[in-house]
């Protein structure tokens, strides 16, 4: 079993050093995310084969997240749990398909906290700002990405 951690951990630091080496000479924006991705991979692979190699890794065979769920929810519940789930998953990608995801985003962020999580009102608001505020610095200020317009924006020729 430590084996083939250890040859997992190599391939993955293979990987990522290879995904860093080509995208060194890419422009800016075709490097952000496979760098981004890339160097935390290969610091945590690296960091994880050390552990393998040194003896300091986990040395139980248990799982890796010790928890139990509870079983004493009724099904009916446990469904209509996943059903709401499903549903905001779908309304999600719903809202990006109509009207783009720079409007998705914030929408999506406050019809949530108001609808599903019962957060106040000042809460929503400030996280609504942040999440657009956030979203449009990082994303258009930064990066310059094109978004494409939602379906309803490329009808209504907004």
């Amino acid at each position: 079993m430590l084996k083939g951690r250890i040859i997992f951990c190599a391939f993955l630091i293979v990987v990522a050093a290879s995904a860093i080496y080509m995208a060194l000479d890419w422009p800016f924006k075709a490097k952000l995310f496979p760098l981004s991705v890339s160097i935390p991979l290969l610091i945590l692979a690296s960091i994880q084969l050390l552990q393998l190699l040194t003896g300091k890794a986990e040395t139980t065979d248990s799982a890796a997240v010790d928890m139990e769920f509870s079983s004493d929810v009724p099904p009916e519940i446990e469904r209509r749990r996943v059903i709401a789930a499903f549903s905001w998953i779908v309304g999600f990608i719903v809202c990006v398909y109509l009207i783009g995801f720079p409007l998705t985003v914030p929408l999506f962020i406050f019809v949530y906290l108001k609808l599903a999580s019962g957060v106040g009102w000042l809460h929503t608001f400030l996280a609504t700002a942040l999440t657009w505020a956030i979203f449009y610095g990082l994303f258009e200020k930064l990066v310059h990405l094109q978004f494409e317009q939602g379906t309803l924006q490329a009808w209504l020729g907004l």
